[in-house]
């Protein structure tokens, strides 16, 4: 039965509860920016699906598994009109997460196109000559010092030689002939532009020029050309990814990051040259009955939605009533141990040792769930392991992310979170799509009181993240369901929320993506405005809760495999994002 939700007029607020100690956020306007809820229904289907955050984005990913694509030629494609009609979420210049369900081989594969620290990064990279962060943090978000070596075309590039089916050069094409002749203007998009999110993207040309014609937001509803991207989708789809990271676009990246009118940055030919995508381990644990699977680090996303639901397996969620007071109480309390606990010990695995297996451990999450009392526990303690020694991060991350869920024909399922960081990236444009600002996801500071923080800037490193696409398995190791969300820091709130939905309250994908949102990264707990959780605000504070009533607009986009062979999609009804299937 579908939990109902209570729809409201448009509101915005800020929406981090963890800023870096130090950096005033108050300019670093950070909305969950609603443009209000659309009640959406669940989409079924019986031999492919896409759901994607735009309806362009979606369509041309289903033309692809129309035409005999797999799920990798679909993603290819979606992800290339996302960089046209999403651009202030994700795009060729950012990076990303995938998890590929192998029908065939019956194996999950997970892999890292996430953004690198350019080789001449520092741990001091945002800080003055005295050592010092930046009062405000748009400081360190605008220009080309936030940029990263971009990932996602990589990484898809690697995943479409192993499971591609349509030639590369055949992927682009719908996007290609839409930055040709105008893409339609998302209401989403012209909202953010009048919110002026990014201040450099009003100063740095071309960027200036092309979101804001005569100093005026783009208009929903217009038509929009972007022939620049369409040009360098050509000589990508001709030549592939090199192009990309060897070739003429490299160039003009890294002049547009080294030359920016703001904060010139350290990008360089060698640092795209030698990226690499890297297929990783996936981090899983069994909930309940089930094998719940993600990303593992850089992403904290995997495994801090994995340690919410182990502390949840301790209590019985599912006998109590849906977003009911204890429910909401003891998510918020489970989350902010997690959060504890990823604030510490999450980064980079490759620069840092990272204790998996002990944040996982049943005994050591019962032990914390033995933490969890009536009252708010106010500000939980990360969990001590005496062999791993880092101080507290200190780096917020921001919502404007999007997510991908795709299961071809063969019964191929892919699940991808992919982003530029905060809204249109660091505002640097080249080549026809904006450039990410993902180095502010690590930690401004390098050190705390003399202890070494895990997630530091070193060269060639890469930013823990909180992009969190997921797959569970029913007890016969089959994919059952593959979910995710952009929202920042609150993607892993918002991706644990809907599992516990779908796997607890057996709510269909639809229903548990409609759920009215509750939040807390160890601080404040927040509450969707406009929707019956509302309700909960003044009993959670008897309970010693500081309660914040807010826009919660994440992006979750999933797809249900069911029993029958049926498959059940659902998009989220705060943004404009479809699924579609045959």
């Amino acid at each position: 039965m579908r939990y109902l939700m209570l729809f409201a007029a448009v509101a915005i607020s800020a929406c981090s509860d963890v800023a870096p100690t130090n950096v005033d956020k108050t300019t670093a306007l950070d909305p969950e920016a609603s443009t209000g809820f659309v009640e959406k229904s669940g989409v079924s289907a019986s031999n492919y699906m896409v759901a994607a955050a735009t309806p362009a984005a979606a369509k041309a990913g289903e033309t692809v598994l129309a035409a005999g694509g797999s799920a990798i030629d679909a993603a290819v494609a979606v992800q290339a009109m996302l960089t046209l009609t999403e651009p202030q979420s994700s795009g060729l210049g950012g990076g990303g997460f995938m998890l590929y369900w192998d029908a065939d081989e019956q194996k999950l594969y997970t892999i890292d196109a996430r953004e690198t620290a350019p080789l001449a990064a520092t741990p001091e990279l945002f800080l003055d000559a005295q050592g010092k962060p930046p009062k405000q943090f748009m400081d360190a978000v605008t220009g080309g010092r936030s940029v990263g070596t971009p990932g996602i075309l990589r990484g898809l590039e690697m995943a479409h030689q192993r499971w591609g089916n349509l030639a590369w050069s055949e992927l682009f094409a719908e996007t290609i002939d839409r930055a040709e002749q105008g893409f339609v203007v998302g209401e989403r998009l012209q909202k953010l532009l009048e919110l002026k999110l990014s201040p450099g993207l009003l100063e740095m040309a071309p960027g200036n020029a092309y979101f804001y014609p005569n100093g005026q937001a783009l208009q929903a509803g217009s038509l929009k050309q972007n022939r620049e991207y369409a040009q360098t989708l050509k000589v990508i789809a001709e030549q592939g990814a090199d192009a990309f990271y060897r070739g003429d676009i490299a160039k003009e990246i890294v002049s547009a990051v080294q030359n920016s009118s703001i904060n010139p940055g350290k990008l360089t030919l060698d640092d795209l040259a030698s990226y690499d995508a890297i297929i990783r381990e996936p981090v899983c644990a069994e909930y309940r009955v089930y094998e719940v699977c993600g990303m593992g680090p850089p992403s904290s996303g995997g495994l801090t939605v994995l340690q919410i639901l182990g502390i949840l397996e301790n209590f019985p969620v599912n006998e109590w009533e849906v977003n009911s007071e204890n429910a909401v109480h003891h998510f918020t309390q489970a989350s902010r141990l997690a959060f504890a606990d990823r604030n510490r010990y999450i980064a980079d695995s490759d620069f840092v040792d990272v204790p998996v297996t002990e944040l996982l451990n049943k005994n050591y999450l019962r032990e914390r769930a033995a933490l969890i009392q009536t009252r708010d526990m106010g500000k939980a303690q990360a969990g001590v392991f005496s062999q791993y020694s880092y101080a507290n991060d200190q780096s917020p991350e921001f919502p404007n992310t999007t997510h991908v869920t795709i299961v071809d024909a063969e019964g191929n399922v892919f699940s991808m979170t992919s982003s530029i960081e905060m809204g249109f990236g660091s505002g640097v444009m080249a080549a026809g799509f904006l450039l990410n600002n993902q180095l502010t996801d690590f930690s401004i500071v390098p050190e705390v009181n003399g202890e070494l923080v895990a997630n530091r800037v070193e060269a060639g490193k890469r930013p823990r993240s909180s992009m969190s696409p997921m797959m569970i398995f029913n007890a016969a190791g089959e994919p059952i369901h593959a979910v995710g969300s952009p929202g920042g820091a609150r993607i892993i709130n918002y991706v644990a929320q809907t599992l516990v939905g779908l796997l607890d309250w057996n709510l269909d994908m639809q229903a548990a993506i409609d759920l009215p949102h509750v939040t807390n990264l160890n601080g404040v707990t927040s509450l969707e405005r406009g929707t019956a959780i509302e309700q909960l605000a003044d009993t959670l504070r008897q309970r010693g809760h500081e309660v914040k009533v807010q826009d919660l607009n994440s992006g979750l986009h999933g797809i249900s495999l069911l029993s029958d062979g049926t498959l059940y999609g659902g998009a989220d009804p705060r943004r404009e994002g479809i699924a579609v299937g045959h």
